[in-house]
């Protein structure tokens, strides 16, 4: 029998209505601590195989990125040296080639 199904206290012969179903409400939040709980330490020791699998594919995705991102620095810092090489001409280092 769970403790959601029905009240244990309401036939208790030294309780009032009122204390039978507010005893109830607390046995029932703390029936939804222990499984709380219960999950909670069930998370902490085994990590979640699909949580893992997702941080896997954006860690692939921020690496391509990055590479993406130093590769567009690097061709940048080329231009402006190319530029600064021939002081005497002008260098469009707005379009593309």
């Amino acid at each position: 029998m769970s403790i959601f199904d029905q009240n244990p206290y309401e036939s208790h012969p030294a309780l009032s209505t009122t204390e039978a179903d507010l005893l109830w409400e607390y046995a029932k939040l703390a029936q939804h601590i222990k499984d709380l709980t219960a999950t909670t330490k069930q998370l902490s020791e085994q990590p979640d195989q699909n949580l893992l699998v997702r941080l896997r594919v954006l860690e692939r995705k921020m690496s391509l990125v990055l590479t993406l991102f130093k590769a567009s620095v690097w061709g940048v810092i080329n231009e402006q040296a190319a530029a600064t090489d021939s002081p005497g001409q002008y260098v469009d280092t707005t379009t593309s080639m």
